[in-house]
């Protein structure tokens, strides 16, 4: 049987396997569903349509699936995924997605969410990212994996940060950030690569020099956006070890809605 404090209310329709653990005063709604070993502290709100995976923590005071901030939502049954290996931290809050998008916010694998940290409606968060305390997102962010958002950075609904940016303290975020970029500010400005972060991860000497390459294209050439997709091509050719690297930016721009931060 699964651990449940005796003063947790779980509700008889929930689904939890039988390692999971649940604390004290903690409340686990009927259309909940988490997998094994994960550890769900004391007084943590776990409501809606809500899938977690494996081998979670949540610590406490967490609210998650709640019903979106979203004057639009009329109570449909939208949802909200968890995968597996997260580590969400005090006093966070994930909200359920809207019939107006997918219909689901997403949380990756093996991300470390700090305190107070809002994941809105409809955001899709991959893996392997860290939102150091009060990173607040707002709905339909879309984030890639290995990002880092920095504490008190605040992003606007609609933004894409691509894999492996960086978000810096204190950063309003209106616009996107293509991959490897770091920008910080109000309002934001493009700071370089995130190269230490891609050696950490074993990113090559000749990735790094090509991603460092198409930045200057993007950034410190001058060129349109449209002459700096048309460099990056041939970049791409040029950059053999870093060709999908480069490929990786070139998609994330073909696919932006709120321009870039530039």
């Amino acid at each position: 049987m699964s651990t449940i404090h005796p003063t947790a209310i779980v509700d008889p329709k929930a689904e939890l396997d039988s390692s999971v653990e649940v604390g004290p005063y903690s409340i686990i709604g009927p259309h909940v569903r988490i997998g094994a070993r994960t550890v769900v502290g004391p007084h943590v709100v776990i409501e809606g349509h809500t899938t977690i995976g494996e081998d979670n923590k949540f610590f406490q005071f967490g609210s998650i699936g709640a019903a979106p901030q979203d004057k639009k939502w009329k109570g449909e049954p939208t949802r909200l995924e968890i995968g597996n290996g997260n580590t969400i931290r005090e006093f966070v809050t994930f909200n359920l997605g809207t019939a107006q998008d997918e219909g689901v916010t997403r949380l990756g694998d093996d991300n470390w969410i700090s305190a107070y940290v809002h994941l809105a409606h409809d955001c899709q968060v991959g893996s392997h990212t860290i939102f150091s305390n009060n990173a607040q997102l707002a709905g339909h962010v879309h984030v890639g994996d290995h990002a880092i958002l920095s504490g008190y950075a605040g992003v606007h609904q609609f933004c894409k940060i691509g894999a492996h940016a960086f978000i810096g303290m204190y950063t309003s975020l209106t616009q996107d950030v293509p991959p490897f970029v770091m920008v910080s500010g109000n309002p934001a400005a493009a700071r370089g690569i995130n190269i230490e972060g891609l050696k950490r991860r074993g990113f090559t000497r000749a990735q790094i020099d090509g991603i460092r390459a198409a930045y200057k294209h993007l950034y410190r050439s001058g060129l349109t956006l449209e002459e700096a997709k048309a460099a990056l091509e041939q970049e791409e050719g040029a950059s053999p070890e870093a060709a999908g690297d480069i490929r990786a930016v070139r998609d994330f721009l073909g696919a932006i809605t709120r321009g870039i931060v530039r």
